[in-house]
């Protein structure tokens, strides 16, 4: 009985936040081949036992004319089981001219008030005919490379990924409060940061460094993803954006501290691991895509006195 799972998002985050429904459904029918539309989630997920193969889709998914093309593509992996986490009629229908027997998707047209978190829990609980489906799962690593990068860090300093990047600019907190945050924190204790850019993010990342006043700091920017997550996996916190990194460090039941800014509160939800900043003066429930606050609204020293509550 094959089973497999639909995600159909680009962003490596979101893709991240369904890793528990993932593992629920693979420890009842075995390893889960999951289809998405994130390039770099097979490379994210390549030591995890729970999942047979990750499969990128990078055509079929826009148009409703390429539904029998999304239909053959499917027929291929000879699945019994499909859950779709996404309100989908035209996935839903391709799977179902495939002749996948069992097919589950999230409501159709619901995709405007769609709590990520809350609707892929009521679809696994429905799947596996459970209640109260766990949200968090770990992250499961190369344990090797864990250890070699390691031995690169003999001072005992608290180390703080520093998740300046992110999906989009309305979601950033901002070079210069970076900047700040790291200077103070400097005078105040022993920390090392590991600043976490993507590879077209290097102007975030200069200007950053250019305001830096120690350099007990490394890039990740030029890093792949398989060799950005062991520096990840060893940190002691991470803090910024709402990005792929606090995913994987919040199932590595690392304290993540993101900042949000005009990302749903619900992609944070799952975790226990998770501390939410929000804008002075606006709900954070009331946040969503289009929120576009004023990054400043969020201040250096909320940010630094939330690390101290919660430093290990």
């Amino acid at each position: 009985m094959k089973t497999g799972i639909y995600l159909s998002y680009v962003g490596l985050g979101a893709n991240l936040l369904h890793l528990s429904y993932c593992h629920e459904v693979a420890k009842k029918y075995g390893p889960v081949t999951i289809i998405t539309l994130c390039k770099n989630l097979e490379e994210t997920l390549a030591h995890d036992p729970l999942i047979k193969e990750v499969c990128y889709l990078n055509k079929y998914h826009r148009k409703l004319l390429d539904i029998f093309n999304l239909s053959k593509f499917l027929k291929e992996f000879k699945f019994t089981n499909l859950l779709i986490f996404y309100p989908s009629l035209r996935i839903s229908l391709a799977a179902k001219i495939a002749g996948i027997k069992n097919i589950l998707s999230y409501p159709f047209f619901n995709k405007k008030n769609l709590h990520l978190v809350n609707a892929a829990k009521s679809l696994t609980e429905k799947f596996l005919n459970i209640k109260n489906c766990k949200t968090e799962t770990s992250f499961c690593f190369d344990e090797h490379a864990i250890e070699n990068v390691k031995k690169k860090f003999t001072k005992e300093s608290y180390k703080i990924v520093i998740g300046a990047g992110s999906s989009g600019p309305t979601t950033r907190w901002g070079e210069e409060n970076f900047a700040n945050l790291i200077n103070l924190l400097n005078k105040s204790g022993d920390y090392f940061f590991f600043i976490l850019c993507g590879p077209n993010e290097k102007e975030v990342e200069k200007k950053i460094l250019s305001n830096l006043k120690k350099k007990n700091y490394i890039t990740l920017s030029d890093k792949k993803i398989k060799d950005v997550i062991p520096y990840l996996c060893i940190s002691n916190m991470y803090v910024g954006n709402d990005s792929f990194g606090s995913h994987i460090t919040s199932q590595s039941n690392i304290n993540s501290i993101v900042m949000l800014l005009d990302s749903p509160k619900a992609y944070t939800d799952y975790s226990k691991n998770f501390f939410r900043i929000g804008p002075s003066g606006i709900d954070i429930n009331n946040i969503t895509h289009g929120t576009n606050a004023n990054p400043d609204l969020i201040k250096v020293d909320e940010v630094i006195k939330l690390i101290n509550q919660i430093k290990d």
